[in-house]
């Protein structure tokens, strides 16, 4: 959106998922890149084709454990990371009979692990980590929601609200939104390389990390992995409609 032909479309405002979500809450932003248990929570209106998902190991959102996980009985977790402490929960609750309580610090993995159990780690700090070096558990939760349900987990999608969003115009902005995805995709050796140093990632693990682990154009099996997810949230009372945008 900043480089291809999606240029100049939108007035573009960057923000960490948790933040755009926010941003949609309270009316301050049209449409975002959310993370996707706010589907659920502010009745938003998907904009299908792209998005934020993984058929496996997801590499970027990783639990680290000092205990096996049925052991863990708290867990720290950065408070931007809602979809993944939804997911987090329902892991733990499902395959391992844990039902930890959170604990909210920054993603800081020896703090984390001195206030608790377990850490969340998501995003470039997850992808700053040397797993192999760890001397730790870690569960990748993409590849535990995998072993979990046999479908892909969507981690954010773009939504809007609904009474902003007239539905004739939902494939005009699915179009754009997907243009501007499959332009990145042509262009990832770019991107690896200019980001990479940026973020403090080997520019080896960036390129695969965007090569291998995410996908960004969501398919009939991504949706129906996000239904099952938004599905099992909803049974273990993790969503509360806020009717922000209903």
């Amino acid at each position: 959106m900043l480089h291809g032909q999606q240029r100049g479309i939108f007035d573009l405002v960057f923000r960490i998922p948790s933040e755009c979500a926010d941003m949609l809450a309270s009316g301050a932003a049209d449409i975002g890149s959310v993370p996707s248990i706010e589907l659920a929570r502010q009745n938003l209106e998907l904009i299908r084709g792209a998005g934020i998902a993984s058929r496996g190991a997801i590499r970027s959102i990783l639990l680290v454990s000092k205990v096996a996980p049925a052991e863990i009985r708290t867990l720290a977790a950065d408070s931007s990371s809602r979809t993944s402490v939804a997911l987090a929960r329902i892991i733990l609750a499902r395959r391992y009979h844990a039902e930890p309580r959170l604990i909210s610090l920054p993603p800081d993995l020896p703090a984390m692990l001195e206030a608790a159990d377990a850490a969340l780690m998501i995003g470039d700090p997850a992808l700053r980590l040397e797993v192999e070096a760890l001397p730790y558990l870690v569960l990748d939760l993409g590849a535990e929601w995998m072993e979990l349900t046999g479908l892909p987990m969507v981690f954010a999608v773009w939504a809007g609200r609904r009474e902003r969003l007239a539905q004739d115009r939902l494939p005009e902005l699915a179009r754009a939104f997907l243009d501007s995805c499959r332009f990145g995709l042509a262009h990832l050796e770019d991107i690896a390389r200019q980001e990479a140093p940026r973020r403090g990632i080997p520019e080896a693990l960036a390129r695969r990390y965007l090569t291998r682990h995410v996908v960004l154009e969501l398919g009939e099996q991504e949706y129906r992995g996000l239904r099952r997810f938004l599905s099992e949230a909803q049974e273990s009372g993790m969503v509360i409609s806020t009717g922000a945008a209903s």
